[in-house]
């Protein structure tokens, strides 16, 4: 959602949005005298009308598990805000008995911070006896384990990130329609020629700065970052050593990531800074500017095709035709070769949940092989299940699904822990640094080199 992710999947405005928040957050207890046979259930609401996806499966599923379940109640407690206002509502509902759901939509680059703070319940004891949780990828359990060795969260899924390419201006632009770049070079030299042969298009697009959030860091940053020869061929994470258990500081990786971001936005190869640094820009992308041929080249998510679906409101029956997929390459075209980031969201308990095992009954409604396929396709997720995995329905169901799910095998996952969210915003602002022009690189590296000292309590070791 990802960041559907971890998704970045028309806003309502501030104050309909915080009357919502609001009406949630008084919503939600079970302590507070609701019904012990209703499990609420909160989860993010797209903020783009024109998406009902998760809406229309829960819908869905809580129409099965009131039949499997008779008098048992599902009571639906949705959220509809941004993604760093989502992760700061749920924290604050997660405080409190009175205001906890018994099931929340945790995004995994937040979940271990949930984890320490005590909010969430460790659900080892549901998986051990539930025979589906075998069919789970194991990289994808990982993702919800805590350094306790505990798991707290069901993934629904996962994504993978690469280049979306509009084939339209590519032929205009002269520029090959089955493009395939072999290093960073390439790409720049692409949007350079859109810039000059197809003018009244962003040439290439780059999530940047603290509004776009996780956005910035995953979709941007990170698939630039990973792909420097500070990965040493993928074995190394550029931001984390496990070895020594500290945060990277002074790497050029970081730097050669900076000056990426720099020059897409110095030689005005990306948006208006003003639109890039809009919370709401990656909306705004997927719904008008791809399908209108507005973008020659977009750094982006596997999701992006929920928006264009029968229904939606916004469809897009040709976009197959239309725009192209590459894969991210790495900085010099060096081994492995292909870059991606994938992370995903997962279904948790909290702590202080009144219903505990009838919200881990609503998981297993909603996680069995039938529903999680539903769930993939509609959403244009990339499979945690080994069966739907295998399943030729699901790798036909949609344009581009083979293409993500097979660069799982050359992804990267962020090192989710504790520190990592405030990690993340250190990088969104020196990006910003950089995009508007206010930073140098080196300047911005130094700003999160200080940043990422007070993030991690100086838990930093120098590269």
């Amino acid at each position: 959602m990802p960041v559907r992710p971890t998704a970045a999947r028309p806003h309502l405005t501030v104050l309909l949005t915080l009357t919502v928040a609001a009406t949630a957050l008084t919503a939600c207890g079970n302590s507070s005298g609701s019904s012990p046979d209703t499990v609420k259930v909160s989860f993010k609401q797209s903020t783009d009308n024109s998406i009902h996806v998760m809406d229309d499966y829960l819908a869905d599923i809580k129409k099965q598990f009131e039949k499997k379940y008779p008098g048992k109640k599902v009571e639906l407690v949705p959220i509809k805000a941004p993604d760093s206002e989502y992760y700061t509502k749920v924290q604050q509902m997660l405080r409190s008995p009175k205001t906890a759901p018994d099931l929340v939509y945790e995004d995994t680059f937040l979940i271990n911070s949930d984890i320490t703070s005590g909010y969430l319940k460790p659900l080892d004891p549901y998986l051990a006896k539930w025979p589906d949780w075998n069919q789970f990828i194991d990289t994808a359990k990982t993702a919800a384990k805590a350094e306790d060795g505990k798991t707290y969260g069901v993934p629904d899924g996962t994504d993978t990130r690469g280049l979306w390419f509009d084939k339209r201006i590519f032929k205009k632009a002269g520029l090959p329609t089955n493009w395939q770049p072999k290093n960073w070079d390439e790409v720049l030299a692409a949007a350079r020629t859109i810039k000059q042969k197809v003018p009244g298009v962003t040439p290439l697009n780059v999530y940047t700065g603290k509004p776009a959030g996780e956005r910035a860091t995953m979709q941007g940053f990170e698939m630039l970052l990973y792909g420097t020869d500070d990965t040493n061929g993928g074995t190394t994470d550029p931001l984390y050593d496990k070895a020594s258990k500290k945060w990277i500081a002074g790497s050029q990786g970081f730097k050669d990531a900076l000056s990426f971001v720099e020059t897409v936005y110095k030689e005005k190869l990306g948006p208006d800074v003003s639109d890039a640094l809009d919370p709401n820009f990656a909306v705004t992308v997927n719904s008008d500017l791809l399908p209108q041929g507005k973008i020659g080249i977009n750094l982006d998510g596997s999701w992006l095709p929920q928006a264009w679906l029968k229904g939606s409101g916004r469809e897009w029956a040709d976009w197959s035709k239309e725009l192209g997929l590459a894969y991210m390459p790495t900085q010099h075209g060096q081994a492995p070769g292909k870059v991606s980031m994938s992370g995903g969201w997962t279904w948790a308990i909290p702590s202080k949940a009144g219903n505990p095992d009838l919200a881990f009954d609503f998981i297993k409604t909603m996680q069995t092989e039938a529903n999680a396929k539903k769930w993939y396709i509609a959403n244009s997720g990339i499979s945690v299940r080994k069966d739907v995995a295998a399943d030729p329905a699901y790798a036909k169901a949609q344009p581009g699904i083979k293409f993500f799910t097979d660069l799982v095998a050359s992804t990267h996952y962020r090192p989710a822990y504790p520190a990592y969210p405030k990690v993340s915003t250190a990088i969104q602002e020196a990006m910003e640094g950089v995009t508007t022009g206010d930073a140098s690189v080196d300047k911005a590296a130094s700003g999160y080199d200080d940043a990422l000292k007070d993030a991690t309590d100086n838990q930093v070791v120098k590269k």
